[in-house]
């Protein structure tokens, strides 16, 4: 039996690692065990780095940098599925893979499950919407990112639904490498 591996990524830029401790503590209850991350990441460029640590519940098995470039992302198609679950960051991405497949002429995809938003196929969302940010309380993923910014108080976490969504005069997309990129031109395909 192919014991199950997880990931995790993180954020390097000028030698400098960021919100390790959020990434520790992810790992810790995804996997039930605590990882001492600063003795293994060490960033070998002053570029921006996407480090990638692969883990299992034993050990932690690969680390990799590669240079990141972000996606310029300014259209979304809405995608309906009920029975998803990607509760923790692991290697089968499968169900996300098939549903990114119907995207369309779309950058990218928001899932909604049971007629709320959760979250776009590489990362967390929140609309701003009566002058105040918000995130869905239930995510296929709890990110690293949204879980920064959820304690310092600058999201809040509430259902939203697609007329929400429609509503919005700004959108975010939170991952740690994007950290919380705010769109206020973009484009919802239902």
């Amino acid at each position: 039996m192919v014991e199950n591996r997880f990931f995790e990524t993180i954020k390097c830029d000028d030698y400098e690692v960021f919100n390790l401790e959020y990434h520790k503590k992810r790992m810790a209850n995804t996997v039930g065990k605590n990882f001492s991350l600063e003795e293994y990441i060490y960033p070998n460029s002053h570029e921006l780095l996407k480090c990638k640590v692969v883990y299992t519940s034993n050990d932690i098995i690969d680390i990799s940098y590669d240079k990141y470039t972000a996606k310029n992302i300014t259209s979304f198609k809405l995608i309906y599925d009920d029975n998803i679950d990607y509760s923790f960051k692991s290697f089968n991405r499968e169900d996300i893979n098939s549903l990114l497949l119907k995207k369309e002429s779309a950058d990218e995809i928001i899932i909604i499950k049971n007629g709320l938003l959760t979250d776009t196929s590489i990362a967390n969302i929140a609309i701003y919407l009566d002058d105040v940010w918000i995130t869905p309380i239930k995510p296929l993923l709890h990110g690293t990112t949204k879980n920064r910014y959820i304690d310092n108080n600058i999201l809040i976490q509430k259902d939203i639904t697609v007329e929400m969504l429609l509503r919005s005069k700004k959108i975010a997309l939170l991952n740690a490498m994007i950290d919380l990129k705010i769109l206020d031109n973009f484009d919802i395909i239902q």
